[in-house]
């Protein structure tokens, strides 16, 4: 069906699916806003568990449908890359929050520790493309520790917020995640109803998400061009866009444990891409299917999350430009990833 279609359809076909993915994602933060204060969980949970997932959605689905379609090297760099430019976001969503550096404002020990589970994970597909390839009902044992590590890392999270053994130091500008004052017409709304809002937000995000990885594997044939190119350029950037629009959202809203606790969340549910993707992908292990330039972007994201990390523990109140200085190096460190992919020819 979709090898029949023209270009022209192609192209409008993926662009109207990330049209999609974006106005969703418009809508999801002010939902997740409300649902960490109605709940009591927090914008640092919500927004890594709830936010985090349901905006990625579209991008799981890229991954599964691409590997059921046996194109191990577009799944597994649609995951990778999107980790890449989701961190990314939050440099472009520093300089919305113009008070002060955002990494300082933001400041919240969940979102610390979220960072460094996600790093833990990152090093676990280079320990399956290191080792044997082995499989068990065609899935590498690797694909089965790393939910396991997640789930982990989540109640460790919770535990983390309940019971902190450390706190950052309050400072004038740091802002606290305290429940908003709702209007009389959003109080009207139940927390049900909230929950249900999302859910079909969330759909919606799924079906563009099978659209655009169909369009982009046909696109990527039709212009010769790689498909880790196109998964880690292409449907990484646009699935991600719902990312960049809630935590700008969030950012202008105020709710900056939300932004970069979705951010680091969503991060962190994306490395699922990799086990989803290595179930689907019925020729053996996925992570010795994919080349030198898939894995290229994993050591990315892995040196952008350290730096965010970084930032999160100094908390610099102001770097160059207004922005802080840990902003500045993940817009120059992606921008060179982008370069360096280029000139390599992907």
């Amino acid at each position: 069906m979709w090898g029949d279609l023209p270009t022209a359809v192609l192209v409008g076909a993926f662009f109207a699916a990330s049209a999609v993915i974006f106005f969703s994602g418009m809508n999801m933060t002010g939902l997740a806003d409300r649902l960490a204060d109605r709940t009591g969980l927090g914008e640092a949970i919500i927004g890594g568990v709830l936010l985090g997932a349901a905006t990625s959605l579209g991008g799981i689905i890229v991954s599964v449908t691409a590997s059921l379609d046996g194109r191990a090297s577009l799944a597994f760099s649609n995951s990778v890359g999107g980790i890449a430019a989701q961190t990314l976001f939050l440099a472009i969503a520093d300089m919305f929050y113009r008070k002060i550096n955002l990494e300082h404002a933001a400041a919240d020990l969940g979102n610390v520790f979220q960072g460094i589970v996600l790093m833990v994970l990152l090093t676990l597909p280079f320990l399956a493309m290191s080792s044997p390839e082995f499989t068990i009902w065609a899935v590498h044992p690797i694909s089965f520790v790393i939910p396991l590590v997640y789930a982990g890392g989540l109640f460790a999270q919770r535990a983390v917020k309940e019971y902190p053994m450390w706190e950052p130091v309050d400072t004038k500008d740091t802002k606290e995640d305290a429940p908003d004052d709702e209007d009389e017409e959003n109080r009207a709304q139940s927390t049900l109803r909230l929950f249900l809002t999302f859910g079909a937000l969330m759909l919606l995000m799924g079906t563009a998400g099978y659209v655009i990885a169909k369009t982009a594997s046909q696109l990527a044939d039709r212009m010769e061009i790689s498909d880790s190119l196109v998964g880690a350029l292409a449907t990484a950037v646009v699935t991600s866009m719902p990312e960049l629009v809630t935590t700008v959202a969030a950012v202008r809203r105020g709710a900056l444990q939300l932004a970069v606790g979705g951010i680091i969340g969503g991060n962190t549910f994306d490395t699922l891409f990799l086990v989803a993707s290595d179930i689907s992908y019925r020729d053996g292990s996925l992570y010795h299917a994919v080349g030198d330039a898939d894995f290229y972007w994993i050591a990315t994201a892995l040196v952008m999350t350290g730096v965010l990390i970084g930032g999160l523990i100094m908390r610099q109140r102001q770097g160059p430009g207004k922005i802080g200085a840990e902003s500045m190096l993940l817009l120059g460190i992606y921008a060179t990833a982008v370069a360096v992919q280029f000139l390599g020819g992907g």
